[in-house]
């Protein structure tokens, strides 16, 4: 019996010690997978499962140039999805009568995301009644 713990003891013996730079490196590589688990969970548990909302904001500023009426926009996602093909469409009315309207279209809108843009008219949007919407989207 004796013969089996002499040889435990020299393979003990035989296995060196780690190293500082060994515990160093373990610690780090530790330190960053459990950053990247934490991440991933902190993503799953906080995603939106929501459908896109989308939203335009109404036109701060109207600028003319040439006689044309520039409107700027801003739509914005506050859903938890992607939308693509996003349409919006401006309508000016004058008189109870529609006298111009506008189309445009955006890629996609992340959650979260915002794209701005401008419709451009003849007739100044400020002396009708100006309306920009959201007319349609698709899901990736």
């Amino acid at each position: 019996m004796s013969q089996t713990n002499e040889f435990t003891d020299e393979t003990k013996q035989q296995r060196p010690k780690r190293t500082p730079a060994e515990w160093v490196t373990f610690g780090a590589a530790s330190f960053i997978l459990a950053g990247v688990v934490s991440l991933v969970g902190y993503t799953w548990l906080n995603e939106k499962h929501q459908p896109p909302i989308l939203s335009v904001s109404n036109p701060k500023t109207i600028r003319e140039v040439d006689g044309q009426f520039y409107i700027p926009f801003e739509v914005v996602n506050t859903g938890g999805e992607t939308a693509e093909s996003i349409q919006i469409m401006a309508e000016l009315r004058m008189n109870g009568e529609v006298e111009e309207t506008g189309d445009l279209q955006i890629d996609f809108l992340s959650g979260g995301e915002k794209e701005e843009g401008a419709f451009v008219f003849r007739h100044d949007p400020r002396q009708g009644q100006l309306t920009i919407r959201v007319t349609s989207y698709k899901l990736p």
